[in-house]
C-alpha cells in the first residue's frame, strides 16, 4: 500500500517541490495546483499547522528544515497558530476549479 502519490518526478525534486509549495500555500495561504498535488501539499500543510501550534523549539526546528524563509516561519508559530488554537484538524481546504487546457489535468485550488 502506497502512503503518498509520487506524482512523476524522482524522490528529491518530489521533496523539493512540495517544500516550495508548502511554504507559498503558508505565505499566500491560496495556490492553484493540480488535484494530486494538492491533496500531499494538504498532508503536509497541516503538519507544519500543527507544529506550529505546539509551539516549542523542537516543533519550530522540525519545520524550519521543512519550510522556506524566515517570514514563513513566523507566521506559522504566530498568525497561523492563534488562528487555529481551537480546531483539531482540518486547516486546509481543498476546492476543485477547472480541466487544465494543455493536458485535461482536473485543478483545485488549496487555501487555508
Amino acid at each position: 500500500m502506497t502512503k503518498f502519490r509520487k506524482l512523476g518526478r524522482p524522490a528529491a525534486h518530489r521533496v523539493s517541490m512540495l517544500k516550495t509549495m508548502v511554504s507559498q500555500l503558508v505565505k499566500h495561504e491560496r495556490i492553484e495546483t493540480t488535484v494530486a498535488k494538492a491533496k500531499e501539499v494538504r498532508r503536509l500543510a497541516d503538519r507544519m499547522v500543527q507544529l506550529g501550534k505546539d509551539g516549542t523549539l523542537a516543533a519550530a526546528r522540525n519545520a524550519a528544515s521543512f519550510v522556506r524563509g524566515d517570514d514563513v516561519m513566523h507566521k506559522l508559530f504566530t498568525e497561523l497558530a492563534y488562528r487555529y488554537k481551537n480546531r483539531e484538524g482540518g486547516y486546509t481546504r481543498l476546492l476543485r476549479t477547472r480541466i487544465r487546457i494543455g493536458d485535461a489535468a482536473p485543478m483545485a485550488y488549496i487555501e487555508r
